[in-house]
């Protein structure tokens, strides 16, 4: 798989549409902390519980924060593993984590309210706001947020990938990222072909801060976190690489550089990851600023709850733009099940997003037919087989809890994906 690093896991997580279509971690302890007392638990709880216990020893993921919201089957949590590889850390419910690639949601969100508002049009030419984007005059804005805009993406850009690896603690600024993709020129036609890109969301965040006259992170504190009452998410500032109490350690196998092709490790490592003699790097406090508007926010899992829920079943739009939005998901090849909208992805039922970069995975999503929450918050980049490692969960326990129709296949690192860096 190509990798965006940005909350690149988009790749990822169509790559669970397919499954829909189709129908050992640290040496400490791997056991789960649910936060209901076991005799009033769902009827699925030990079965999840056991299935994420299993998934996460096969992968080699440290820890993990899994939250189920559903009001037919009862809520459930639980915490598994370790913050800290090589000791005995439990995470709690409340841990903070790096949310990659869910942030572009917010973002597109927010455009879309300043759609609402009169303030500009999915139709409008970038150009209109940003100059010297290549071919901008026919890049819209709506080309942007759905991935089709044909501009490279800057994480794919080998030389960039060195940059992160030999100065992680680096603060980029979204001009150094947007030159970047623009020495690339573009890559196809607007609206004709998707791939997922990164130049595409930083663009739309300095939009944003052009119409709104502030900061992206003052914009979704105010439009996004506040109104919902999500008192632990937020934006960092650029200069800012550190994590909230209380947090994990962040772990990716491998570097920026040797990931940038494929996050699967040769079949000697991934022995050695599982056995315990290969240890990931830490990247706890690697600056994020380089995913900014793409990839950078910090949230919990309680908090993604309330939010992803809004986002799909409305609450942050009016009607006929939610129903707008929902209805511009389509599929990202001709024929593919996955789908991709105006910042939403789509596999089978669940709608939402997923984030992943260096350190970490998230993948937030809702149901709106069995009103179904699911977050998965882990504090790995990716398994040795190259799964994202909340996206490993998903597929090996997840699935099988809730729609146990959908059959994985053997390997689930061997299913398809689409090429796309930046999580």
């Amino acid at each position: 798989m190509g990798r965006v690093k940005v909350a690149t896991a988009t790749a990822l997580f169509l790559s669970v549409a397919m499954l829909a279509a189709c129908g050992s971690s640290s040496k400490s302890s791997s056991a789960s902390t649910s936060t209901t007392a076991a005799a009033a638990e769902p009827a699925y709880a030990a079965q999840l519980r056991s299935l994420v216990t299993q998934t996460m020893k096969d992968n080699a993921i440290p820890g993990a924060v899994v939250m189920i919201k559903s009001p037919k089957l009862g809520d459930w949590s639980g915490t598994f593993g370790t913050g800290t590889v090589g000791e005995n850390k439990p995470l709690s419910i409340d841990d903070s984590f790096r949310i990659g690639s869910n942030t572009k949601t917010m973002t597109s969100t927010v455009i879309l309210q300043l759609v609402q508002e009169g303030k500009l049009k999915l139709d409008d030419p970038i150009s209109k706001y940003i100059s010297g984007v290549p071919n901008g005059d026919n890049i819209t804005i709506a080309n942007l947020s759905e991935m089709r805009s044909g501009l490279y993406s800057y994480t794919t850009d080998p030389a960039f990938n060195k940059a992160l690896d030999d100065d992680p603690q680096k603060v980029w600024t979204p001009q150094e990222l947007l030159d970047i993709g623009f020495k690339h020129g573009t890559t196809a036609q607007p609206g004709k072909e998707f791939n997922y890109d990164n130049t595409n969301i930083v663009l739309l965040g300095l939009v944003i801060e052009k119409l709104t006259g502030m900061s992206l992170a003052d914009a979704f504190k105010k439009r996004i976190f506040e109104p919902l009452g999500m008192t632990h998410t937020f934006l960092p500032a650029a200069n800012d690489a550190s994590l909230p109490d209380p947090h994990p350690q962040g772990y990716m196998f491998g570097t920026n550089v040797s990931t940038l092709e494929t996050t699967e490790l040769p079949q000697a490592q991934q022995t050695a990851a599982l056995d315990g003699t290969l240890k990931p790097n830490d990247h706890t406090n690697d600056n994020p600023s380089w995913a900014w508007a793409a990839g950078g926010a910090i949230s919990t899992a309680g908090d993604l709850a309330i939010y992803v829920k809004k986002l799909i079943a409305g609450g942050l739009l009016d009607p006929q733009l939610q129903k707008q939005r929902l209805d511009s998901i389509q599929p990202t090849a001709p024929g593919a099940p996955g789908g991709y909208g105006l910042g939403l992805a789509a596999f089978g039922p669940l709608l939402g997003h997923d984030g992943q970069l260096p350190g970490f995975m998230t993948f937030m999503t809702y149901d709106p037919n069995e009103e179904l929450t699911v977050i998965v918050l882990t504090n790995l980049f990716a398994v040795p087989k190259g799964d994202g490692a909340a996206l490993a969960i998903v597929k090996q326990a997840v699935l099988p809890v809730f729609y146990p129709s959908v059959k994985p296949p053997s390997d689930p690192a061997a299913s398809p994906t689409t090429a796309a860096t930046g999580g």
